[in-house]
């Protein structure tokens, strides 16, 4: 197989994931965060999955999505309808996932051309 190394543009992109940490491009983050192709929310003050609410929609929706990723941790964690309904009532696909799956997901939309923005909740807040 031959393998070819695909020029991003300038899109950001998803590095390296762990249970603790994630890297785009060169840069690590150890704390909650928000991950568009061209730019990084940092921080995103979320603790857990299960504490989103519409307020914490607001930034995501600000960059308007065609999808949002919500990465929520080591395992995959549904949050409160309240903050899936701030999406779908505007015609946003929203998916849950735990990290790693967004971080993949994320970087095959991306390569796409989707507009995609990935959520990431991490340990630490």
């Amino acid at each position: 197989m031959q393998l070819v190394e695909q020029d991003r543009g300038g899109q950001l992109f998803v590095r390296r994931c762990a249970a603790d940490r994630i890297v785009v491009v060169d840069r690590e983050f150890t704390a909650s965060f928000v991950l568009a192709l061209d730019r990084v929310l940092d921080p995103w003050p979320v603790a857990s999955a299960g504490t989103l609410g519409a307020g914490e929609a607001a930034p995501l929706l600000a960059l308007d999505p065609e999808v949002v990723l919500l990465g929520t941790g080591a395992r995959q964690v549904f949050p409160p309808a309240a903050f899936l309904a701030a999406f779908l009532t505007r015609g946003i696909g929203i998916e849950p996932m735990d990290n790693a799956a967004a971080a993949r997901t994320f970087n095959v939309l991306g390569a796409e051309g989707r507009r995609v923005v990935a959520a990431f909740i991490l340990p630490g807040g």
